[in-house]
């Protein structure tokens, strides 16, 4: 089975499609990491993946527009819909230190979800918006994005890109649960 997911490897999609396989006692599977929900859907409908994962709402962000866009413009059938505890980590590369830091990115989703954190801990850095949080972690990490950049992402892409964490679980509410669609391609067509 492969399973398409809206986000790079250590994304909290990738997370979402683990525990979902897990629960759903799918052993043999491979993760194609699409970054965006548009690509999930368009693989989908082209049979390029037999499942796609993505994010549809979060408790405190609400919804995620980018999947309303896609979802207005593809057919496909929800098999799942389910939710994930999603904690928001603050982190930069090796070496650099909170002084230096001018810039914050992240998905507009998980800015969304810190953006009070962000107003009162951080109010003269620059908010920018990236198309995924781990896609923002791997950019960081490989020096497409300058070292004066910190990034918003989960704690798998900290570990997966050997970024430091300087301040873990940022997200503005405790209980911070995003829900992820399990989609399939629809055959009624």
């Amino acid at each position: 089975m492969k399973i398409g997911i809206s986000g790079a490897k250590a994304s909290f999609s990738e997370e979402a499609a683990r525990k979902y396989t897990a629960q759903q006692d799918i052993k043999k599977y491979t993760l194609d990491y699409l970054i965006s929900v548009e690509n999930v859907l368009s693989a989908l409908e082209q049979g390029t993946v037999d499942l796609g994962i993505f994010p549809i709402e979060n408790s405190n962000g609400g919804i995620v527009i980018e999947a309303v866009h896609a979802m207005s413009k593809h057919l496909f059938t929800i098999k799942k819909i389910f939710e994930i505890d999603v904690h928001m980590n603050l982190m930069v590369k090796k070496g650099t230190t909170a002084d230096k830091i001018k810039v914050i990115t992240s998905h507009d989703q998980a800015l969304k979800q810190c953006r009070m954190y962000l107003k009162r801990m951080w109010p003269k850095v620059k908010v920018k918006e990236y198309p995924d949080t781990a896609k923002a972690a791997l950019d960081l990490a490989a020096g497409t994005l300058s070292a004066s950049t910190a990034v918003i992402a989960s704690r798998a892409a900290a570990k997966a890109y050997k970024l430091d964490i300087i301040e873990e679980s940022i997200q503005d509410l405790k209980f911070n649960y995003t829900s992820f669609v399990v989609a399939e391609r629809n055959t009624k067509q």
